[in-house]
């Protein structure tokens, strides 16, 4: 009888530790968690702001990868104030595990660079575990263009990792609602020709097929020139984009450099003058935060909308 009793505890136990595993995809990894991280570290303020919106922040141990490129909001200021920032830019492996962080929520190019420091591999020896984000697998393994869904599923594998399920479903429902209603209501016609200005006065950094700006152009009713540019966030030739003549310029704001300074770099450069998008001073400007996978995409899809058709 003792041992009937013993060999029912063990089976009910074991039943239990199996039922408190999580597995989530990551890029092309399946990533195992015995239970949710209590000391997470997020890199970037996109990510950051996933984070926050699941109501996360008792979770971490602070955050990195903000203040060295760009500056917080007063809505995300509030969200990290009781956060320390750990690194103003991509972390090392060092501070990483100086705070003994358990969890990296990162990408690639967001935090983490291929070949680079700070990668799953090399944090795995020390019990940190990596969740990628969806939208920056493009530079490890083939991946569809960007989507909107990429979004959805980072909020979604986070709510599993941590378990706040419910939460994370309700948010993305939410989201999809949203976003559903807004597009049922909006009138557009042939899609407008929309160019993604980031950065750079001698070539231009933009967004290709694999960068979220990509999917919002397309909610909004527009096609990026660049879609067929089989890169996430890289470098093209000034001569493309008048090639491609773009109606319309969507300015990424962030940095430095300012929106303003942005468009006025391309209003009165002479090579631009017949751009239609110059001749017709059609610019719309995007906070990085919501040009990059987060909570503020839907806002950016509205954003976008209401520059395309609101004439």
């Amino acid at each position: 009888m003792k041992k009937t009793l013993l060999t029912g505890l063990a089976l009910t136990l074991s039943v239990g530790i199996a039922a408190a595993e999580t597995t989530v995809q990551s890029c092309d990894r399946v990533v195992t968690f015995d239970a949710p991280p209590q000391r997470a570290i997020s890199n970037d303020v996109n990510l950051t702001e996933m984070m926050l919106v699941l109501g996360l922040e008792d979770r971490m141990v602070g955050y990195t990868g903000i203040s060295g490129w760009k500056t917080l909001d007063e809505e995300m200021r509030a969200g990290v104030q009781k956060l320390p920032e750990l690194s103003s830019k991509y972390p090392s492996k060092e501070v990483i595990i100086g705070a003994d962080a358990d969890f990296f929520f990162a990408g690639w190019n967001y935090g983490m660079k291929v070949g680079g420091e700070v990668t799953p591999e090399t944090l795995e020896p020390f019990g940190v575990k990596v969740y990628e984000l969806t939208e920056s697998c493009t530079h490890i393994m083939d991946k569809d263009k960007a989507s909107i869904e990429d979004m959805y599923a980072d909020l979604l594998n986070l709510g599993r990792i941590f378990a706040v399920e419910e939460r994370a479903e309700n948010l993305v429902e939410g989201y999809r609602s949203d976003l559903a209603a807004f597009k049922q209501d909006l009138k557009t016609a042939e899609p407008l020709r929309v160019f993604v200005y980031d950065s750079g006065e001698d070539t231009p950094f933009t967004a290709g097929r694999y960068a979220m700006p990509t999917a919002l152009i397309e909610a909004a009713g527009g096609k990026n020139i660049m879609d067929d540019f089989e890169k996430s966030w890289a470098t093209v030739t000034w001569e493309e984009v008048v090639e491609r003549n773009p109606e319309v310029v969507v300015i990424v704001n962030y940095g430095e450099v300012t929106a303003d300074q942005k468009r006025a770099f391309i209003m009165s450069n002479p090579a631009f003058a017949d751009l239609d998008a110059v001749k017709n001073d059609r610019f719309v400007t995007l906070e990085y935060v919501e040009a990059t996978p987060g909570p503020r995409n839907i806002r950016a899809i509205k954003t976008l909308a209401e520059a395309f058709w609101s004439e």
